[in-house]
């Protein structure tokens, strides 16, 4: 299925049936992504007496339970809830799921004190006039081993909060990167990154998503796209989620 689309006063057309998927998968054990000290995944088969949930042990069917941590195992959106007094979940605050969005990719800068910081003048330029409400940021190096890498106690890249201000300033809703977290590791509770994007307390933007954990192979280019963020419905601030692209081709107009 093909579709039209207009963006300020270019056209482009979306193949809805090549999607381009930068999410991360979630599986069993000990191949995945990890951060913040989380559990790995876990999926064992439901046991009742003679009823076993898997076929490979004899079973009627697969019928599995799912033990994860959205945060800290794999791709994940989240809302203002992960920070809020109040309750705010994702299935009420994420209430559409297509969006133009630039890709851009970023060397992070060595701070004075080893760490590796995004700083806003990394990403000046990428967005004025464009009136997009979506960016994703990939970090450079862009090493495949993302997909799978014990990030817990390694003090990942971050994004200094002036960085994501800029954001906010160019009215970006939907802020997505290949980090654990758009913040330092460990920075006592701070939170800067996450409070300046949501403007938590005194101006809260309930309806703009966080999604940390994407990977974006480098044959993926950087520009614009179509993106669909899919999530689940749940009642909670996060959810596993499933960021799709898809490439925009230019119409003559």
């Amino acid at each position: 299925m093909k579709v039209q689309l207009t963006h300020g006063t270019s056209a482009y057309e979306v193949d809805l049936s090549r999607p381009i998927d930068i999410s991360i998968p979630i599986r069993n054990g000990e191949q995945n992504p990890n951060c913040f000290y989380a559990p790995m995944p876990e999926f064992s088969p439901v046991r009742a007496g003679d009823f076993v949930g898997a076929t490979a042990e004899g079973g009627a069917v697969n019928f599995f339970n799912v033990r994860i941590n959205p945060h800290g195992n794999g791709t994940h959106t989240e809302c203002v809830g992960h920070i809020a007094l109040e309750k705010f979940t994702i299935r009420e605050t994420l209430t559409q799921s297509h969006f133009l969005c630039k890709l851009v990719s970023v060397i992070p800068t060595k701070n004075e004190e080893g760490d590796k910081v995004i700083y806003r003048h990394h990403l000046e330029g990428f967005l004025e006039g464009e009136a997009l409400k979506a960016i994703i940021v990939r970090t450079m190096p862009n090493d495949e081993d993302k997909t799978s890498r014990s990030w817990s106690g390694t003090n990942p890249t971050y994004f200094d909060a002036a960085a994501i201000r800029y954001l906010v300033e160019n009215g970006i809703q939907h802020f997505l990167t290949d980090l654990p977290s758009v913040d330092r590791e460990e920075d006592g509770g701070a939170l800067a990154g996450h409070k300046a994007f949501w403007q938590y307390p005194d101006n809260t933007r309930e309806f703009a998503t966080i999604t940390e954990l994407i990977y974006a192979p480098d044959h993926i280019k950087d520009g614009l796209y179509l993106l669909n963020i899919q999530t689940i419905s749940l009642d909670l601030d996060v959810s596993p989620s499933k960021p799709v692209l898809f490439a925009l081709n230019a119409l003559k107009t």
